[in-house]
């Protein structure tokens, strides 16, 4: 039998970018009998498990270093998902991967990648390649006048759009909107800028919005056939009234 993770769990806010390295990981080289072991030992020591890499799901405890996807169902979605990003997203070099806990990683290296140091960025093609973390970030710059508005917990577990996220979205010009990788949220991907960035917490509303200094894990899971282009987005705050 195999021994049960009760890992610990890392606040998804943490400030600790510092490199993370997965006890016991096996390599491709290794036999099932010494993954068996390293699998037990990092369970023993409270390790959380990766997971994939389109979905909240946790990866098999024997999924190879690396897998990024739970399932050949995921595995299909992450193939359509690299059709689905905007061409504008992607020809640029501003690709991260990030962790379990949603920190960012240079794709090459696997070491800590941070906004401030575009040497830590990549293409899209190298960060979709990579073996290292556990999905795509893209990093906002105020040189590229991209913002995103992250409406968080508007998705409820029927899968029902929360009625102000709802409203939001009917006042969009045909833009970029996807699922957020914790099935709960939607990023919506246009032309603009916040360069200070925004919070608006109002009732049940949360929402926030960046074009600069942040990084914004991407899952290329269009939200309701939203087309793969970028809008522009010049009048927000009429846009996000509630």
């Amino acid at each position: 039998h195999f021994p049960a993770c009760t890992g610990f769990r890392v606040d998804e806010t943490s400030s600790d970018y510092g490199e993370w390295q997965q006890p016991g990981k096996p390599t491709r080289g290794e036999s099932a009998g010494k993954r068996l072991e390293s699998v037990t030992r990092a369970c023993s020591m409270g390790v959380m498990r990766r997971r994939c890499a389109m979905c909240p799901n946790e990866l098999p405890l024997l999924a190879r270093s690396h897998a990024r996807y739970c399932s050949a169902r995921c595995r299909k979605r992450g193939s359509r998902a690299r059709q689905a990003i905007p061409e504008a997203l992607r020809r640029r070099r501003r690709w991260v991967v990030a962790d379990q806990h949603k920190r960012p990683l240079d794709p090459r290296t696997g070491r800590a990648a941070s906004v401030s140091r575009p040497e830590t960025w990549t293409s899209y093609g190298t960060a979709n390649a990579s073996d290292h973390g556990t999905g795509l970030g893209f990093v906002l710059t105020p040189a590229d006048r991209i913002v995103v508005v992250d409406l968080d917990d508007c998705i409820d577990a029927a899968g029902r759009l929360a009625p102000w996220a709802r409203r939001i979205l009917e006042r969009l010009p045909a833009t970029y909107v996807e699922v957020s990788r914790s099935g709960r949220g939607l990023h919506v991907f246009g032309r603009g800028s916040a360069p200070r960035g925004r919070r608006i917490r109002r009732a049940d509303a949360k929402i926030e919005i960046y074009s600069s200094g942040r990084y914004i894990a991407v899952t290329g899971v269009p939200f309701e056939g939203a087309p793969p282009l970028l809008a522009d987005l010049p009048d927000l705050d009429q846009i996000l009234t509630l």
